[in-house]
């Protein structure tokens, strides 16, 4: 039983939005404004509305989506929200300091499953300005707290102390504007401190967790496009018709404490970094996710761990990019990863070099790849990801790789390259069925064999096996300018040959 993204549109009425206003705005243009967005979602919209001279009562609020695949149907249910005209333009929107909003969700097979959320605030003020066609909300909160109040799903269902996460002093922008055949929308949003906490067993396993944290200040700011189109559905036409979202989310000084218990065993921990970031972007080019923390600690300890663990890294990033569409031409990927001045405790050390032969420097590895490549099927449609597992053909193809940079420092050696690749798709047959490749890859060591020299004196690798790494790398490497340095470089050939350093391997 599944309950996917269309939960999240719920949090979207707090705020969409437009430009600066041009002619005054009336309460249910607003109104009108909220049931289109909803419903351009998928939703069905249904409330009881009541006027009384400026002001717009929407009472019993209810939302209905079907799950795609047939899974089910989610409905939502909310509280009273008003509308007031100000006079001046605007409009306020009012909500209540406590809304619940009740969540149903039933599968194919009738399994059910009920949840209650609560929205809390204090002083919370929003405004809308702008014209019917292009609204601008601002909004000021001294706190905001969403909760899980209470779930339900039959045998499943865990035992919650506790699910919330707490915004205060709160501010933000957000304006959406109708195009001809797209919606815009835009999206600011500061808070902090920002803490949340999360503490519930497990009914099946029997496991607890207990986990919390805090942002000292989160800032995110949003846009894209959904068009009038839009089908949950079928993300996939969704984004042949221009659906896209790009955020940027920051933060300074994060904190998150843990602590997992099952059958005696217990795991806990704890994290910190000065400040962060988490990137998304979607739309028919492709998916881009990344993330990136600086000046990272994480303390671990366990019942089957001998001592507590202590690491650290002056900054940690991923970034991945993929297509996501089918395609008769080339897009772009990319996968990059970041461990800089990565240091851990002596007590670990000492486990494998009691001695201290090794130097413990911080260690450092860095991976900046990126590539061409198209699919052969769309990858957010279930069932062609279905069909194209069953077959026996490609998923999709290479057209170019390119390493941008390869650095691992580590134990007083230090390894870096760069390189790049084409593939003939024409050619099957020379690499043993994969396309034939075609390029260079350079790189460089230096301290290698001074590091081996070092594992050799603790035992840790063979001196039989360390004269066949030396002839090796005597096979794939020559003598840099430097002390203790070697240089490679590996080519492909268009006529299929792979040299090193000139000579030729085949």
């Amino acid at each position: 039983m599944s309950y996917p993204r269309p939960l999240a549109a719920s949090a979207l009425i707090l705020g969409f939005s437009g430009t600066a206003a041009l002619a005054d705005l009336t309460a249910d243009q607003v109104w009108q404004d909220w049931t289109t967005y909803l419903e351009e979602f998928g939703y069905r919209v249904s409330a009881d509305e009541s006027r009384s001279g400026d002001t717009l009562t929407i009472r019993d609020l209810a939302m209905e989506m079907a799950l795609p695949e047939d899974e089910g149907a989610v409905s939502m249910r909310m509280g009273q929200v008003e509308f007031v005209e100000n006079g001046d333009g605007t409009v306020s929107v009012v909500l209540p300091e406590t809304m619940p909003i009740a969540i149903a969700a039933s599968d194919d097979e009738a399994q059910q499953m009920t949840a209650t959320m609560e929205v809390t605030h204090q002083g919370l003020a929003m405004v809308v300005s702008g014209t019917a066609e292009a609204m601008q909300y601002s909004y000021d909160a001294e706190v905001l707290t969403m909760a899980l109040t209470d779930l339900q799903a039959g045998e499943e269902t865990p035992e919650i102390r506790a699910a919330q996460i707490r915004l205060e002093d709160l501010s933000g922008s957000s304006s959406t504007a109708q195009g001809e055949t797209t919606r815009a929308m835009q999206q600011n949003l500061t808070a902090g401190p920002v803490t949340y906490e999360l503490d519930f067993t497990d009914p099946v396993e029997g496991g607890t967790l207990v986990f919390s944290g805090s942002l000292a200040q989160a800032t995110f700011a949003g846009a894209g496009a959904i068009p009038d189109s839009f089908d949950a559905e079928d993300m996939a036409a969704a984004l042949r018709a221009g659906f896209q979202f790009d955020s940027r989310m920051e933060y300074q000084t994060g904190n998150t404490v843990y602590r997992f218990e099952d059958d005696g065993d217990v795991l806990e921990g704890a994290n910190s970094s000065d400040s962060g970031t988490l990137t998304t972007s979607i739309g028919s080019d492709g998916l881009r996710y990344g993330g990136a923390g600086e000046g990272v600690t994480m303390a671990i300890s366990a019942t089957d761990m001998p001592f507590p663990i202590n690491l650290s890294m002056a900054r940690m990033a991923f970034d991945m990019a993929v297509p996501v569409l089918e395609s008769e031409t080339m897009q772009d990927s990319a996968l990059g990863l970041e461990l800089v001045d990565f240091t851990m405790p002596d007590q670990l050390w000492s486990m494998f070099d009691p001695g201290g032969q090794l130097p413990r420097d911080p260690a450092t590895l860095l991976i900046d790849l990126s590539g061409k490549g198209r699919l052969f099927f769309d990858l957010l449609d279930p069932e062609q990801v279905e069909r194209m597992e069953d077959s026996e053909t490609a998923p999709g193809e290479v057209e170019s790789l390119t390493l941008h940079n390869l650095t691992l420092e580590l134990a007083g050696a230090t390894l870096t390259g760069e390189g790049a690749f084409t593939f003939d798709q024409s050619d099957t047959t020379s690499f043993g069925g994969a396309p034939a490749p075609e390029g260079a890859l350079d790189l460089r060591l230096v301290g290698g064999n001074g590091l081996l020299d070092k594992l050799i004196a603790m035992g840790l690798v063979p001196q039989d096996q360390a004269t066949g790494v030396r002839m090796m790398m005597g096979l794939f490497a020559r003598p840099g300018p430097g002390e203790d340095e070697l240089v490679s470089k590996i080519e492909v050939t268009e006529d299929g040959q792979v040299l090193a350093n000139g000579q030729r391997l085949k």
